[in-house]
């Protein structure tokens, strides 16, 4: 098998679900797929043994998760060094197009832990424990994310979720409820 194998793999079978993914973790599908690429990047920039398109797959994702906790992290560590070096102007025309899709608005709105916390439980389909595990934080931590992120979504509803005894969300798209009759459709994540 060459070195270029399970990466070729990946792209080809898994891309569309890491951009999802990369999509729910950022609230930008730009800025999902530069996670993504640059997960793949750093997943094999340094020698892996990975024969496996599928366990390459779970690779990325820990990773995806973990840049954007670190790039949270950035951020808010800037946003404390530097509260009135430079004024703000106004709006750059690129946030004014990001800001007009109120769905990735309010998920770009998210705490990083709280959209890495919603992929874990409801993309990846982990109980609360497990996502608690991945994330090396309690289960109580875990429910607290999920509560503030349906919480802070609440307008747009993005589906009943109903658990089974087996535990795993059932999704289904629902549209939000706004008023003035205009209606937000949530991206159907699968």
């Amino acid at each position: 098998m060459g070195d270029s194998e399970p990466i070729e793999d990946l792209y080809r079978v898994a891309l569309p679900r890491l951009c999802r993914y990369g999509l729910l973790l950022t609230g930008s599908e730009a800025e999902g797929e530069e996670l993504v690429q640059a997960a793949i990047v750093k997943t094999f920039s340094r020698w892996r043994r990975i024969d496996d398109a599928r366990a390459a797959e779970q690779y990325v994702r820990a990773t995806m998760r973990t840049l954007t906790i670190d790039a949270g992290r950035r951020a808010a560590r800037w946003r404390r060094a530097m509260p009135r070096l430079v004024e703000q102007a106004g709006e750059a025309p690129d946030e004014a197009v990001a800001a007009a899709d109120d769905v990735a608005a309010a998920i770009r709105a998210l705490p990083p832990r709280v959209r890495v916390a919603v992929a874990l439980r409801y993309l990846d389909d982990l109980t609360i424990a497990e996502a608690a595990d991945r994330m090396g934080v309690t289960a109580g931590a875990v429910k607290k994310y999920l509560h503030t992120a349906r919480e802070r979504l609440e307008p747009w509803r993005l589906g009943e979720m109903d658990h089974e005894a087996h535990g795993a969300p059932v999704r289904e798209a629902v549209e939000p409820r706004r008023a003035g009759g205009r209606r937000v459709r949530w991206p159907r994540i699968s």
